[in-house]
This record gives structure tokens, sequence and C-alpha cells, in this order.
């Protein structure tokens, strides 16, 4: 790739480190946030925040979060502030200098909010399981001096990703992050979004806020390190971008915001905004409950990520798993919900064919296929003025 040719954590962690000091404009593009979430944290935090849109506005009380690229801890002190005193925040970041700014601002934010919730690691986002600060104290102890040495660095890394990972397995219900997956090398973004999902519950979500281009970026663009810092070079085209969570698992992938116009052109390729949602939890065997789902529109028909095709008003069939993933945001308000009558025991379900596509599901599978009630109408279906409908 053509990026392989500069060091590009080299040089985004040098802008970046200068950029804790003294704010550059260039580095962001206008993002508004709710002004009393900014009235608990320190200005100096505030100018030098680098971001480009809001994960924050889809976060919940209650929630661990994790934000990628933490950089000076602003969106991570949004977050606490949102999350509350039961929710936890966890800001991941590789540059010592913005880690340091956001660690000292921590305590004035706890004392200005009431409670603390947030803690800072040093990682690179590409690789959350290794702490990047139990390989500083390591090295600090056993400096390498020789291939043995690499070897015993290598055996240490391995047991500190598994042992003692920076960020474990199925432990977070949200990652956000902020402008800073461009900053990540081609090569490694296939891992970068691996991980995280990695880390997420089951269930839970990323809500990602970044800089995509509208075409491809000119390999001459990628080798320059000044674009690569500038959230330029490493951009990902806009559907790839997408693409990118559902090969890591995701489903449900959204485009929840994006910039009208571009932040910037550069040789008429356009960069601008999006924040996407995706979700994790679609893994796991298909049994069938008797359930199904009725498409309400407003198309004739849609398929999603796992092929399922639904039609407008069809009763369809689907299997357990995918009845419950269509019970949750951000399906549930466009489909109503068909429970069986009579439930199905967990031991009695058998497998359901979900690689056959549209299923349609007759209502007596639902009902019962004993089932002759006759009924009187519902009330709730009358008028004030007696005319049933």
């Amino acid at each position: 790739m053509p990026n392989d040719l500069i060091d590009v954590e080299a040089a985004v962690r040098t802008r970046y480190s200068g950029a804790a000091g003294a704010r550059e404009a260039e580095l962001c593009c206008p993002t508004s946030y709710a002004a009393g979430f900014l009235e608990a944290i320190p200005e100096e935090v505030i100018a030098r925040d680098y971001g480009c849109g809001n994960p924050s506005e889809h976060l919940r009380p209650g929630e661990t979060v994790l934000d990628l690229g933490s950089g000076a801890g602003k969106m991570c002190f949004i977050a606490s502030q949102i999350v509350g005193p039961h929710g936890r925040v966890i800001g991941v970041d590789m540059n010592g200098e913005m880690l340091d700014l956001a660690r000292r601002s921590a305590p004035a934010v706890a004392r200005n909010i009431g409670y603390a919730n947030v803690s800072f690691r040093k990682g690179r986002i590409q690789d959350l399981a290794l702490d990047l600060e139990r390989v500083d104290a390591y090295l600090a102890a056993h400096p390498v001096r020789s291939a043995a040495d690499v070897a015993r660095l290598d055996a240490e890394t391995a047991r500190l990703r598994a042992a003692e990972p920076l960020v474990a397995s199925d432990s977070i219900d949200v990652v956000v992050s902020n402008c800073v997956l461009n900053l990540v090398r081609s090569d490694d973004k296939p891992r970068l979004f691996a991980e995280i999902f990695r880390v997420l519950r089951r269930g839970g979500r990323a809500v990602i806020s970044d800089i995509v281009s509208d075409e491809d970026v000119p390999g001459h663009l990628q080798r320059d390190p000044e674009l690569w810092s500038g959230c330029i070079s490493g951009a990902l085209r806009e559907d790839r971008f997408l693409h990118a969570f559902e090969e890591a698992g995701f489903y449900g992938v959204t485009l929840a915001r994006r910039s009208e116009g571009p932040w910037r052109t550069v040789e008429g390729v356009e960069f601008r905004s999006v924040t996407s949602v995706a979700y994790k939890g679609k893994e796991g065997p298909c049994v069938d409950h008797t359930q199904a789902v009725i498409y309400r529109g407003p198309f004739r028909e849609v398929t999603d990520d796992d092929g399922h095709v639904l039609r407008r008003g069809v009763r369809t069939a689907v299997c357990e798993k995918t009845f419950r993933i269509f019970a949750r945001e951000p399906y549930r308000s466009h489909v109503d919900l068909v429970e069986p009558r009579v439930p199905v025991a967990a031991g009695e379900a058998r497998p359901f064919p979900c690689a056959k596509g549209a299923v349609s599901r007759h209502p007596r599978d639902t009902k019962g296929a004993d089932d002759n009630a006759t009924t009187a109408p519902a009330g709730a279906a009358c008028s004030a003025d007696g005319v049933c409908c």
C-alpha cells in the first residue's frame, strides 16, 4: 500500500503531540455540543478538541463506553455526564502528551459533576489488547539488546494480551470514536474494526464519527505525512467505510449523520464528516420459535444483512435470533413483531432454514391450528360516537 512508504504512526504522534500544547485549527471541523456538558470541562481540554462529529448523542445512562483516540478527553468527559454515576467511560490513546492532559483534567471534571467514572489508558486503537504502559514498564526493566531479548519481548506482549488485556473482550456497551479511524494505516484498518467488534458485548454498538472521501484517495496523497496526520490521506471511501463494519461482523449499519457539504476538498476529492452506528449480536444458531415479523414499508421489499427478504405487509417467518434483533434498534420502528400464542419451549425448537431466504408464516402457525375462537369487538376499536371500525 502507498502509505507503507511513510511512518504513519510517527507522523500522527508528532503532530498530535504538538497539538496537545497549542491548538491547531486545521485538525478539526466545526462540531456543536450541548453547552451544559462543556461547563464542567476545563477550557484547556475544550481548546484541544480535534473531532468531526458528536457520537455522544447516541449514549444512554448506565452504559460502559470506550472512546478510541480519546486525545485530551473532551468526548470522554461529555460521555461521563451522559452515562452518569452508574456508567463508566474508558479513553484509549497512544499519545503521551494528550494522555497527560486528559489525566490531569479528570479530577477537575469529577469535582464539577460530583463523581468520577472516567479512566484513560495507553494503547493503539488497532490493538486494544496490548497495554502500552505495561510494555513501557517491561522495557524499562528488560532493555532489548539482542535477538533473544526481542523473543522475550514478544513472549511478554503475547502474555499481556491474553492475561492482562488493555480492554477485555465482550466488556463494552458502546465504542465511540471522533475523527480517529482515518489516522490508522490502511493495512491495519481491518484489524481495527475487528478489535471494535471484539471488545463489544453482544447487543452493543459502535458509534463512529470520521472523515470519509467521495472517491479513492490518490496514491501520491497517501504518501504525504502532513495529509495523513490531517485526516485526509487515511480517509476511507464513503461506501467502503460502511462496508468495513459489515466485514467485521456488525449488522444494522446505519449512516446516522452525513455532512451535506465537504469539510475540505483536495485535488477534486471531497472529504466530509459522517457518523455511523453499527450493532453486534447476530452470531449464534437459527432456531424456530414460530415467530414472524411484518415489514411496515415504505419500500415494497427490503433485504437485511443476513439475506432475509421482507415484503411490505407480509408475515415473514424468522428465527428466534433474528426476531430478537428486529425487536431492537435500528429495526424496531420498521416492523411489527408477531409472537406465537403458545411459546415454543427451548428444547422443542427446531432448526430454522435462514439460508432459504424469505418464508411466509401462516397466521395459524402463531395462533395455533385449532384456534376457532370468536370474540366481541374490542372496545378500543370503537369511536366515541359508537361507530366501530
